[in-house]
């Protein structure tokens, strides 16, 4: 069952570089604060690099003026995610997220069977909008599909 309006993000532990790898709880993350939370399959994979993460990058300073923070999420490990923000001129501010175990991905329902090809346990391409650790808005995708995730497509469906 995967996540809805109206649920609280589950609680898990994710891992981020920034001085040394880091562990940051999802509650500390997202309670007191509005933010979208974005999931793609994987770091320098075609789409997430040329369209997904790169949208996000372009419309940043737009979800930071609405006060809403923005977190990128990969069932990659915290070095890959640094290598990947860097290659993409990810701004500071933009965290991006380790789910190295899918810990979070399973909690929230939203896995992807990606070893036909390889790649083992994947996340779905997603994203949320969370206020207060509550989901308001949910932009899943369908297997293959890069439409409702986009930053376009989110802040053109939040509250203004």
């Amino acid at each position: 069952m995967s996540i809805h309006v109206g649920d609280r993000i589950p609680e898990v532990a994710l891992k981020r570089l920034r001085a040394g790898l880091e562990t940051v709880d999802t509650y500390a993350l997202f309670d007191g604060r509005k933010a979208v939370l974005f999931a793609v399959p994987g770091a320098f994979t075609p789409t997430c690099s040329a369209r997904h993460l790169p949208g996000y990058v372009e419309h940043f300073d737009e979800f930071r003026r609405r006060g809403i923070e923005v977190y990128c999420m990969a069932v990659n490990d915290a070095f890959v995610m640094q290598a990947w923000a860097k290659t993409q001129s990810v701004p500071d501010g933009l965290q991006m997220l380790s789910d190295g175990n899918g810990e979070l991905t399973r909690a929230l329902g939203l896995e992807l069977d990606a070893s036909s090809s390889g790649m083992g346990l994947r996340s779905r391409r997603f994203a949320l909008y969370i206020e207060d650790g509550v989901v308001r808005s949910c932009f899943i995708e369908q297997p293959g599909q890069f439409e409702v995730s986009s930053a376009e497509h989110v802040l053109a469906h939040l509250p203004t």
